[in-house]
């Protein structure tokens, strides 16, 4: 295998137009792609025409804009190159006009009433900063989806005004240094966890079918207790799959570069190179796209669900975020010395009093009905926000603030692991502390509450349009100053002290920080509804109308869809537990019982007291009886969510959930005592612990 040679070959990159765009054309759509200048209708011809010409060389016969509407998934709508001439003859054409605008039936993708359904027209638009691509014989050009009255329905273009946002505030700041560059862009390196199972076990569980995680399912004798699997040997099988995978992530030029297993049983990790926000999140969907589709060619279901299995590790994704200038610096790397890196200390500055001030915003933007299962266990950050700085930074920071001479290590600290034969280790600058939300972690930050079934690019927009905020209000006040030095230290003392209560280097994991964390007046949103109502208030909708990445009726309609969103999980899990416990559960057990109501009689009839058959039957009945009235009751109570979208989230989280933990604490209780022949789905043991 050729990996330079394969690398990108399924993408209209830099090298291909390069090769193939007159060298006038090729500038001009360069000017677009970093300066956001218009696209001449003339060069988008030439470059359709290009298009089309490497994607027909590379088999493709098809079209289609590839959008991120507001489902958290990608949309296509396939067209063939194929036309018809004057003369009848048939031709494969592709015109400037195909290339920059689609016009996508938009009726039935959520849009929290932004339109009507009579209003079914909608828009694609060219984002010309991601690559087009080939997937399944089809040319892949990344769009943005609007409405035909020209509101976004999409996740895209909301991440495009924000990195226009970070990018406009950064270039002012570092201006303020001496520096001149054209644009800063938020860089993103997505690590994806997953888990893989065998499909004939998936397709035997309706729960996981319908709804990505087991909705019962008792605890295996053996869950990860013995921590063997996290970076274990990786199963042939498996390493098949990841073979397969890096190969066709790497034609679309997608740089798949770590891997391993994770913590719980058959869940693994992926980790690209870092890349301009946009461009991953485009990696990101296609990356889970991938995992799916050759999961089956290996007999696999690959599960993304934030929390497949009770009693077990989740999955999250870990959105590690940095800024980089056009030119290669990365502001966030704090050099040998860091103390003495005004511009870093301002642009870290920046980020802390960003965090503090919109953590509502952070926890909103990872929020779901499956990461509510996740955050705040044992194994993913609490629902409470906070940043981790390490050691090092800490020290800088506290001297900052108190005025004291920094007494921290340096940097260039070495670590000594005690034996001659292995060579002594730098330290970093920060430790990697797994129980925070969002660590600094030597030249980046890593927020670790997203899940992994989550479009990135909520979270992005998040971080990015709250960032840029603080460098403006910074800039705002610097550019004018009498004393540049003066003034810069006594905004990042003054701005450091203010926000210190976002800093916490502990254990995230403990009650005590949960206290602490009150006690600092930060937020603590343990349920996706308890953070969703928060999205509209007032200094959120200023922020991102000052910013334009959202008008005040765009985010009413994102709350409006979230909200939905929510309550409709809800409400399908519910249903197919009612499903399950009915049609499989109750049935099963119901047989067993009779078997041992059989088994009581026949010993009875040659005089055997079957005492333990007698206690069995009556624990499976008294089991059954509570767990049928159990099932009634969810389906009384999912009968009674009301219409309107916050009315229904908060129902589905007050009592339709505690109803469904109820349900299915009895139907764990009837799985571990009911015979295994007539246990009518995979249990866990089968399904984690496959051949």
């Amino acid at each position: 295998m050729n990996v330079p040679e394969m690398f990108g070959s399924m993408v209209f990159n830099d090298y291909v137009m390069r090769e193939m765009l007159p060298k006038k054309v090729y500038q001009s759509l360069q000017n677009t792609i970093v300066e956001g200048k218009a696209l001449d209708e003339d060069v988008a011809d030439i470059v359709a025409a290009a298009m089309k010409e490497w994607a027909i060389g590379k088999g493709a016969t098809h079209f289609t804009h590839w959008f991120q509407p507001m489902t958290g998934i990608t949309a296509e709508k396939h067209d063939s190159f194929l036309t018809v001439d004057k003369n009848g003859c048939v031709i494969m054409d592709f015109s400037g006009k195909e290339l920059t605008k689609g016009e996508p039936d938009a009726s039935s993708f959520p849009s929290g009433g932004l339109r009507a359904t009579f209003e079914a027209r909608g828009y694609t638009a060219w984002d010309p900063t991601s690559y087009a691509f080939i997937k399944d014989d089809t040319l892949c050009i990344p769009t943005a989806f609007c409405s035909y009255t020209g509101q976004i329905l999409d996740k895209k273009t909301p991440l495009l005004r924000s990195m226009d946002a970070i990018s406009k505030e950064a270039v002012r700041a570092l201006s303020l240094f001496g520096k001149h560059v054209r644009r800063v862009n938020a860089t993103i390196g997505a690590e994806q966890e997953y888990f893989l199972i065998d499909k004939n076990d998936y397709s035997k569980r309706l729960d996981l079918r319908l709804t990505g995680r087991t909705l019962i399912g008792a605890p295996a004798a053996k869950g990860q207790e013995m921590e063997d699997h996290y970076f274990g040997s990786i199963r042939p099988r498996v390493k098949a799959f990841m073979a397969d995978l890096d190969e066709e992530l790497w034609k679309l030029g997608i740089t798949s570069k770590t891997e391993h297993n994770e913590v719980a049983p058959c869940q693994h990790e992926m980790a690209p190179i870092f890349d301009n926000a946009n461009k991953a999140t485009d990696a990101n969907q296609l990356t889970m796209e991938m995992m799916r589709k050759i999961a089956e060619k290996h007999g696999f279901a690959c599960l993304l669900h934030e929390k497949p299995f009770e009693g077990i590790n989740g999955s999250g994704k870990h959105n590690n975020w940095a800024l980089s200038t056009d030119e290669g610096e990365n502001l966030l790397d704090p050099g040998k010395t860091p103390k003495d890196n005004a511009q870093f200390l301002l642009f870290l500055t920046a980020v802390i009093k960003a965090v503090d001030e919109y953590q509502d915003l952070l926890r909103i933007s990872v929020a779901s009905a499956g990461n509510d299962h996740r955050l705040g266990a044992n194994e993913a950050p609490p629902a409470i926000v906070s940043i981790f700085v390490g050691d090092e930074l800490g020290a800088v920071i506290d001297s900052i603030i108190d005025g004291t001479p920094f007494r921290g290590r340096t940097s260039s600290s070495r670590l000594d692991i005690g034996t001659s034969v292995l060579p002594k280790l730098a330290r970093d600058n920060s430790d990697r502390n797994r129980t925070s939300p969002f660590a600094f972690t030597g030249n980046k930050f890593e927020f670790r509450m997203p899940g992994s079934s989550f479009n990135i690019a909520c979270t992005n927009v998040m971080l990015n349009t709250a960032v840029a905020d603080a460098l403006k209000d910074f800039c705002d006040e610097l550019e004018g100053a009498d004393d540049f030095n003066a003034s810069l230290n006594a905004l990042i003392k003054r701005e450091l002290e203010k926000h210190r209560r976002i800093l916490f280097n502990g254990n995230g994991y403990s009650k005590e920080w949960e206290k602490e964390a009150e006690r600092r007046g930060l937020s603590n949103y343990k349920r996706t509804p308890d953070a969703l109502v928060h999205y509209c208030d007032v200094k959120n909708t200023e922020l991102f109308r000052r910013h334009k990445v959202y008008t005040e009726e765009e985010m009413e309609s994102r709350l409006e869809i979230s909200l939905d969103e929510y309550q409709k999980a809800i409400h399908i899990e519910a249903v197919t537990m009612i499903e399950m416990l009915r049609r499989q559960i109750l049935p099963a057990s119901l047989r067993f019982s009779s078997t041992l109501a059989s088994s009581v009689q026949v010993k009875e009839s040659i005089g055997v007291a079957a005492v333990s058959d007698k206690a069995l039957c009556a624990k499976v009945s008294a089991l059954c009886d509570s767990l049928l009235l159990k099932a009634d009751a969810l389906e009384e109570c999912v009968a009674a969510s009301p219409e309107e979208a916050r009315d229904a989230a908060f129902h589905a989280a007050d009592r339709i959930i505690p109803l469904m933990e109820e349900a299915r604490k009895l139907s764990d209780c009837l799985e571990t005592v009911v015979d295994k022949s007539f246990w009518p789905v995979p249990t866990y043991s089968e399904i984690l612990f496959y051949v």
